[in-house]
Order: C-alpha cells, then sequence, then structure tokens
C-alpha cells in the first residue's frame, strides 16, 4: 500500500494545523499550568468536524477514515498533549463505542450533544486494582432488577468524563461467565449515586482531566445496555485496539512538537563560536529523531489503513503504539538534553512535552502489554 496522502487528507492537515497554531499553541502552557483545557477551543473544534471525526455523516459526523482521525490527533498533541488526550479519548473511546455497538435510538440521543462543542465523551474501564487485568481484577457490578440495571463499584483514571453527558461503562453482569460476563451500559453521568471524584494530580497532561468514579446503588434503565449482554469484554478489545492507533498517533505528535524544538534550538543557540547544529553529537540526535519519528508514523498509518480496509490490525495498532510511544520518550528527552538547562525549565515547551508522553507508555495498555499482544500474535501466525 502507498501511505503518501491524499489531496483530501493533505488539505485536512493543513487546516488543522493551521487551527492548532492559533488556538492552541499560544495557550499550550497555560492550560498546562492552570490544568483547565481551553473550552472556547474545543467549541471551535466542532465546526472543523475534530469532535466527531469518525462519527457517520447520516448523524451530523465528519465521517472521516482512520487516517485522516490519526493526522487531526497528531497536529492536536503536536501542540498541546492534554488537549490531544481529551479529544483522542472523546472520538475514540467517547463517541467509538455508540456509533459501533449503539442503537439508533442511542446514536439518534447522544451523538449530537457529544458533538455540540460543550460536551466531551468518555470510557470507563480501568478500576483502582483492575488495570492491565480487566479480565480478572474487573469487579464493578451491574445487576439486572426488572427494567433496571443497579451499579455498584468503583472506576478510576477516567478522562473527560467531568465533560461527558453519558459514558460507557465496562460492567461485570454476570460473576459465574468468564469473559462472557461483562456487559458495555450507557450510564449518564448525573445519575443518583454516581460520585465524580476531583481531578487527580497528575505529572503530565494536566488540562486533560482525569477522576475516579463511585457508583453506589446507581440505576439506569435496562435499554441502556450497550451492544448484546455479555459481549462488553470483547468490544472492551477492539475498542482498545482503535484507541492504540489513536494513541500512537498522539505519541507522533508529541514526538514531532519536541523534534521541531530542538532543531530550532539547535540552530540558534551558540557554543564554541557556532550554532550547536554545527556539532556531530548533535547531527545525531536530530538524525534520530527524525528517523524514529517517520518510522512510528509509517507504523500508525499502516495500522490506520488495515482498520479502515477491514483487515484484522491488532497486532499492527499493537505496534504503532508501541513503536510511538518509546519514541516519543527518546525524542522528547534528547530535546531536553539539546536545551540544556533550559529544556528543564518550564520557559522552553520540551519541559512540557517530556512530562505530557509519559502516559503514552501506559494508557491503552502499558508497553508490555503491548509485546504480550504482538508476541501471541507473531506465534500464533507461526503455528498456523
Amino acid at each position: 500500500m502507498d501511505f503518501e496522502l491524499n489531496s483530501e487528507q493533505t488539505m485536512f492537515q493543513r487546516v488543522v494545523r493551521e487551527f492548532c497554531e492559533a488556538e492552541l499553541k499560544p495557550y499550550a502552557a497555560e492550560v498546562d499550568e492552570t490544568g483547565q483545557m481551553r473550552r472556547e477551543a474545543i467549541r471551535k473544534m466542532r465546526d472543523l468536524g475534530l469532535l466527531s471525526l469518525q462519527v457517520p455523516e447520516e448523524y451530523g459526523g465528519a465521517g472521516l477514515d482512520t487516517i485522516s482521525a490519526s493526522i487531526a490527533v497528531e497536529e492536536i498533541g503536536r501542540v498541546c498533549g492534554s488537549t490531544g488526550l481529551s479529544i483522542s479519548a472523546h472520538n475514540g473511546l467517547g463517541c467509538g463505542p455508540i456509533v459501533k455497538w449503539g442503537s439508533k435510538a442511542q446514536k439518534e440521543k447522544w451523538l449530537p450533544i457529544l458533538m455540540d462543542g460543550e460536551h466531551l465523551g468518555a470510557l470507563a474501564l480501568t478500576e483502582p486494582q483492575a488495570g492491565s487485568d480487566l479480565l480478572n481484577g474487573a469487579q464493578t457490578f451491574a445487576r439486572r432488577d426488572a427494567d433496571t440495571w443497579v451499579i455498584n463499584g468503583q472506576k478510576a483514571w477516567i478522562t473527560n468524563v467531568s465533560y461527558a453527558p453519558v459514558m460507557s461503562v465496562l460492567l461485570r453482569t454476570n460473576k459465574e461467565a468468564g469473559s462472557r460476563g461483562f456487559s458495555m451500559i450507557l450510564v449518564e453521568t448525573n445519575r443518583s449515586g454516581l460520585t465524580i471524584h476531583p481531578p487527580e494530580k497528575k505529572m503530565g497532561l494536566k488540562g486533560s482531566p482525569t477522576h475516579m468514579l463511585s457508583f453506589e446503588n446507581v440505576t439506569v434503565p435496562a435499554d441502556n445496555l450497550l451492544g448484546n449482554e455479555g459481549d462488553g469484554f470483547v468490544m472492551t478489545m477492539q475498542t482498545l485496539d482503535s484507541g492504540r492507533i489513536s494513541i500512537g498517533a498522539l505519541s507522533v505528535g508529541l514526538a514531532q512538537g519536541a523534534f521541531e524544538a530542538m532543531v530550532r534550538y539547535a540552530q540558534e543557540r551558540k557554543a564554541f563560536g557556532e550554532p550547536i547544529a554545527n556539532k556531530q553529537a548533535i547531527q545525531w540526535m536530530i538524525a534520530d529523531a527524525a528517523l524514529e519519528i517517520e518510522a512510528a508514523r509509517t507504523l500508525v498509518y499502516r495500522a490506520a489503513w488495515m482498520r479502515d480496509n477491514g483487515k484484522d490490525y491488532t497486532k499492527m495498532a499493537a505496534m504503532a503504539k508501541l513503536k510511538a510511544s518509546e519514541v516519543a520518550e527518546r525524542v522528547c528527552h534528547d530535546a531536553i538534553q539539546i536545551h540544556g538547562s533550559y529544556g528543564y525549565s518550564r520557559e522552553y515547551p520540551v519541559e512540557r512535552m517530556y512530562r505530557d508522553q509519559r502516559l503514552m507508555s501506559i494508557g491503552e495498555g502499558t508497553s508490555q502489554i503491548q509485546r504480550l499482544v504482538i508476541a501471541r500474535r507473531v506465534l500464533g501466525e507461526f503455528s498456523k
């Protein structure tokens, strides 16, 4: 396949970049310092389709392919990691399950609200004692009671929920059925008994709110079930596969932003009578960064292309996310190194980018989990 962007994708990339340069980049440091995303920019994203990247046009969405969605997330992450994470989570985790498994009534009710510029979507998977091991560790339970579900338990590290009118929640609905004992249920965030705890105090991505949730006899209608009862775990795995492409794109964006900052600084900073960009040690770091970013972006595009063409992309999504997140860490590290002591100061954006990228190798499955996914797929392919 050819990874060269077509004319529509190229034009979309240019429009998104111009928006990000004007509406996000000048405020990125403020978003980090205050922990408040720039809501004015989020509202403006509505008309660009950034809040409905892969929502079908019949429901008022942009209906874009996965490569275009990846381009959008990369461009946002390039200037503001916090906004990039929230928009990635909104589109892939918030809107995604409703688009894929929601009934017509659920789509017509919730998608217009999620795309209106005032709200963001959320997905609740992780629990205080269940991150990588959702199958055995997730205990939040929904009990069927006539025409309702009654929910009790806790969720942790949930992105965007303070801006969400509704969230998709992974819940045990049958404690004896193993992986078939999970369902995904839509829960309105104003339900009695649901507590959204204060935002977590995080190392980075401070402008993207993350919360713990407590469910105490939260009651929702039976028809809030998303998809089929018992399919929740499979739905979760498919959602994470797609989410890994988006986190890969966000990682590439963070790396690209740090790369551009390091090159500019190397050309401007003088030492021993000349720009440090003339020094071989600096040039090698720049060359390695350029190489690794291009490789990571290609993997992200390949995974996106496979998804759009109906191919099994689980392994490629894991590869893309693993490679891109580790590239982001190396490039942001070297960007600070090139900046020297200034790189350690909040005066320069590379300090923020280094903190922001650290989540990329944890969220949507740690690097260790990605390696397990890749290895198991490879071994399975060889066994055939």
